[in-house]
């Protein structure tokens, strides 16, 4: 079979959906498919406004319908809703060609952040506009992919009607498992880690302003860095990391705490408890889909009371074990490839 997957979110972006797609060419690749993978760098681009990592293709239609042409997929992957992803979209639909798609990101949830000064009737109009505007991007889509249940039930609150598939992500468990604590042997303990984006959608200073004991080390890059670093100095903020450099963050550490109230899964829960260390978390959708046990971690609408009692817990290799068990990129590249062979 040979997969195209058009995607705004692409490399060199360091990202959940990025990383996403990236297990899962090299998986389907080794059971044999041709999968080539389209992003914004494949375009005249621009930064996005107040993103500047993130580059959005200009006028992208005329070069990627050529693109479409020569490489002639069996199927087609649009996994983000962006210039790339309506491009993309409109194609297929001129072409009367199906095309499957994924819902990765709460856009109308970081819309309503991002417009945070407006009044409040405002900002729900924002994010009624954008929930129409994604309702009708996956409008037609023949098989839409969501990571959880709890996802879904929030679409179908908000008008979805498409046919929808679970795809979960995993974990490299060669790359992210228990090990020396080689990091922050210098730090007051315990150490409680965040990786992601640093940005105001993620919520971090709902963590960052808690007065407990230990290090706060916030693992990523973005828009709201500068900011929280001067703002909140006993923090620690080493940039982007990838690869064995982020396990050893992980492995060094002794708590993930994930503020974020709108993600819609969070590939770096599943990294943390492949690393051993338990999860703190508000009660919401994503944690509330992976933390379903209690050694996994703490959910709670109180984040300093979570962050405690997940402190106390331990049996790491039980994590391991759920890990292993539930999440491996081979069973989401299985999954994904049964879904857009029986497309319609």
């Amino acid at each position: 079979m040979k997969l195209l997957i058009i995607s705004d979110a692409w490399q060199p972006q360091v990202n959940g959906v990025v990383r996403t797609y990236e297990y899962i060419s090299s998986e389907l690749r080794k059971r044999g498919h041709d999968v080539k993978v389209i992003g914004p760098a494949d375009f005249i681009s621009t930064p996005m406004p107040g993103y500047g990592e993130i580059r959005l293709a200009l006028f992208p239609y005329r070069k990627l319908r050529k693109m479409i042409r020569e490489f002639n997929p069996d199927r087609i992957h649009i996994p983000v809703e962006g210039p790339l992803g309506r491009a993309a979209r409109l194609y297929c639909k001129r072409n009367k060609v199906p095309f499957s798609s994924s819902y990765h990101t709460h856009f109308p949830d970081y819309v309503a952040k991002r417009v945070g000064w407006l009044p409040k009737r405002l900002r729900r109009s924002v994010k009624s506009m954008a929930i129409n505007m994604i309702r009708r991007f996956h409008k037609k889509s023949s098989a839409m992919m969501v990571a959880t249940q709890s996802l879904e039930d929030e679409l179908r609150a908000w008008g979805f009607k498409n046919p929808m598939k679970r795809l979960l992500r995993g974990a490299k468990l060669d790359l992210f498992h228990p090990g020396e604590k080689t990091l922050f042997k210098d730090k007051e303990g315990p150490v409680m880690l965040f990786v992601g984006r640093i940005a105001v959608e993620k919520n971090l200073e709902a963590f960052l302003e808690l007065d407990i004991p230990g290090t706060k080390v916030l693992v990523g890059e973005g828009p709201s860095k500068e900011k929280l670093m001067k703002k909140y100095p006993e923090a620690v903020f080493p940039g982007k990391k990838e690869g064995e450099e982020l396990a050893e963050y992980y492995r060094s550490s002794d708590l993930f705490v994930f503020p974020s109230k709108t993600d819609t899964f969070g590939i770096v829960l599943i990294e943390a408890l492949a690393s051993g260390i338990p999860v703190a978390a508000y009660n919401v959708t994503g944690p509330k889909d992976i933390i379903t046990k209690p050694e996994l971690g703490v959910l709670d609408d109180d984040l300093q009371l979570a962050i405690e009692k997940a402190l106390k817990l331990d049996n790491p290799d039980a994590r391991v074990a759920h890990v292993r068990d539930h999440y491996t990129w081979e069973n989401v590249a299985e999954n994904f490839e049964k879904y857009i062979t029986e497309m319609a």
